[in-house]
Formats: C-alpha cells, structure tokens, sequence
C-alpha cells in the first residue's frame, strides 16, 4: 500500500534524523597520520611498531620560529609558550602573531599527540627541531567531557592524558603545563563522517585512511601473543593486518565519549578496556604503551599483562610495509632462526632485496630477479629483509645466531 504524503514525509524526516545522529562530522586537519618515530627493535617477534615505517616524521625548520610538519602539513610553533593556565593558553594563542601569521590557535589532542617521539624520552619529542623546554605537560584545547575542571593535554613522558586545570604551576599547582600553539597551512576539508562500516566485519577511518576490524581479541593477551595474533590475522579477505601503534590506536579515540571511550556503532562490542598497541616504551622496553577506553588515556604496561588487542591494516598502503599480501602466501624465508644462510623463497619473481641491521642502516642491496634467492649473513644479530615483489614492499624479521 502507498504511504500517504504525511506518512512519507514522517519517513524521510525519520531517516535524516537518523543520519544526523549516526553521521560524525569532523574537519580533518592533519592530512596524514605521522608514524611513531620508533625505529628500535625490542622483540624478535615480527610485528613491533619499529617493523613498520608508514608516514615517518618529517620536520622543515622555516627558519622564522615556525616548522612545518610535512606529514600532516601544520604549522607549529618551534619554541613552547612557556608555562601558564588553560585560560591564558588559550588567550595566548588566540593572540599570537608569529612568523608573519595571526591564525594561530590551541591544538586538540590528537594534533598534540601527532608530534610526540615514541623513541625518545623526557621529553619525547624531537628537539633537533623542537627547543627543549622545561615542560611536563602541553595544554590541548579539549576538556574532559564530563568534568570540564579537567583539560586533555600531552606529556613528556609520551602519553595523553586528561588532568585538573589547577595542577599548573600559575594555577597553584606544582607541575609545568606549557603552551605550544598550531595553525592550519591550508583550510581543513570537512568530511560529513569520521567513518565508514564496510559491511564485512571492518571500519574504516576517514581521518587516518586506515581500516580497522571491528571486533577486538576474543581475551586478554600479552603483548607478544597480540603481535603474533594480528600477523596470524586472515579477515575479510586480507591477511595484512597489524597491531597498530600508539599514535594509530589513540587516532580513534573519542573524547566526547567515555566509558567506552570509541564508538560503539563502528567498533563491535568495544567496552572499557585496556588495548595494547605495537610502541614499546623505550627507557623501559619490558613495558608498552596501551590506550585505556575509559576516557582516552595512553600509559604503558609489562609485555607480559594481558590487555585486548584491536587490529589495523592500511587502506591504499603505496608505501612502507605491505605484509604477506593474498598473492604473496607462499612467500618465506628460511631457516629462521638461522646460522647465516637462509632462503628466500617467493611463488613470484623476487626483484628487489634490501638488508637492514638492528640499527636500521642498510647493509646490502641484492637484486635477484628469480623465485628463489640464498642470502648469507656472518654477523650474529636481528635483520630485517625487505623484498620487492613487482609493486609490493614485503618484509620479515630474521634472526641470526652465532655463526662461528
């Protein structure tokens, strides 16, 4: 039977409320999502956050007390504000001329975070580009969804956090929360969505161009078995998952929402939970950094805790690591653990080969062009051997032990 005009009206009135609730429109200010900056070797397990080098941080020092971040493409100031409260933060930046520009402004969390350094410590950014300062803590522009006594802000540390306004210095507190103020290069696009559910089981992020699977680990794991599990990882016809890494996994992190803190339409089953990332801490390399879904925080914990793990692969991954691509199944490298000689054997001509030790420095370039390719290191340690295979940048971890 036809829907009388008033009953059709009702539907499709029905339908955009239903759109505007569901949708999450979202200026995406940061054109890409940098990578952690980790590039040490922790584990022999593949899979770590230094496995990868998706968008490596990139600085240009513009010589005028800006830089320029070439991954997402802000603008940020090169010296920190200096210690102050939230309110004259936020007045300091709005009034800030610097580097012949008046638009600067109080970055949010996720931009804040973008220029921590996860190789480095106290503080964990770069200070070949950044100026070392004696900050703690980096003001955001965000309060605590529920408690707007409680702003989210950075630390030096290398994590997010949300803390009262009064623990600064000025407010009399005894801790240093600083300033540093960011200005967009060009005009963000608004997207009408932060999301998108692909109809098999994963989402992917509109923001970050990665895809997510919807569903986290079935339990709690340790940090080794949520590497292996994600490498293991075969779904929706793609078997290039990861674990992701801290600034991959804090990138969906709602702060308007808590308890879970991630959305529930687009991540299935998510709570309140711990969930490891791939990004060791440094200074204490027994531990990792997790994302804490109550509120949003990322802190750190031993490898051997058991936390959930989410999984993430790239959407139109053109560089860094593709791993074990549905093509490349028959692809390995053998024996591993190994004395020195191994093999490389492929279902596809291997083109490309490139050795890296520990340190990342290459040591040998090999350019086989066959199916099957013998390799022979005399120096005990971890390598990393990366294989072109037409288009494709594939790797894996091989150890070699002592080979007198």
């Amino acid at each position: 039977m036809l829907q009388t005009p008033r009953k059709l009206s009702l539907a499709i009135i029905s339908v955009f409320i239903t759109l505007i609730i569901n949708a999450q429109a979202v200026n995406k200010t940061m054109k890409r999502l940098p990578g952690t900056g980790q590039t040490t070797s922790y584990t022999n397990t593949f899979g770590e956050d230094a496995d990868y080098n998706f968008n490596p941080p990139f600085y240009r020092l513009n010589g005028n007390g800006t830089i320029t971040d070439t991954v997402t493409e802000l603008m940020w100031q090169k010296t920190d504000g200096g210690e102050m409260t939230i309110e004259n933060a936020t007045i300091y930046c709005d009034t800030l001329t610097l580097g012949g520009y008046t638009d600067w402004r109080l970055p949010n969390c996720h931009e804040l975070f973008s220029i921590l350094h996860h190789d480095k410590t106290n503080p964990a950014i770069n200070t070949t580009y950044f100026t070392l300062t004696a900050a703690e803590y980096w003001w955001s522009s965000q309060k605590q969804v529920n408690d707007a006594t409680k702003v989210w802000c950075t630390n030096a540390g290398g994590g997010v956090g949300n803390h009262p306004k009064l623990e600064t210095i000025s407010a009399g507190g005894t801790k240093r929360f600083h300033v540093r103020a960011v200005r967009d290069i060009t005009s963000p696009p608004l997207l009408p969505n932060h999301y998108t559910n692909n109809g098999d089981g994963t989402t992917t992020d509109l923001l970050t161009n990665l895809i997510w699977k919807q569903s986290f680990s079935a339990d709690s794991i340790t940090w080794e078995q949520a590497l292996i599990e994600a490498e293991n990882l075969n779904f929706s016809g793609h078997t290039d998952w990861r674990l992701p890494d801290i600034k991959e996994l804090q990138s969906i992190n709602d702060e308007s929402l808590i308890n879970p803190s991630v959305s529930t339409v687009y991540f299935n089953g998510m709570k309140a939970a711990f969930f490891w990332s791939s990004t060791t801490l440094p200074n204490q390399n027994s531990k990792a950094w997790y994302l804490d879904t109550r509120y949003g925080i990322t802190t750190y914990a031993n490898k051997v805790n058991k936390n959930y793990a989410l999984f993430v692969r790239n959407a139109n991954a053109t560089s860094g690591i593709i791993k074990n691509q549905s093509t490349l199944r028959t692809c390995s490298i053998y024996p591993n653990p190994t004395q020195g000689e191994i093999f490389l054997e492929s279902d596809l001509i291997v083109d490309a080969i490139t050795i890296t030790n520990s340190l990342g420095q290459v040591i040998r370039k090999i350019m086989p062009d066959a199916k099957k390719v013998k390799v022979v290191l005399n120096e005990p340690g971890v390598y990393c051997i990366y294989f072109k295979i037409g288009s494709q940048i594939n790797v894996r971890k091989v150890l070699v032990l002592n080979t007198q």
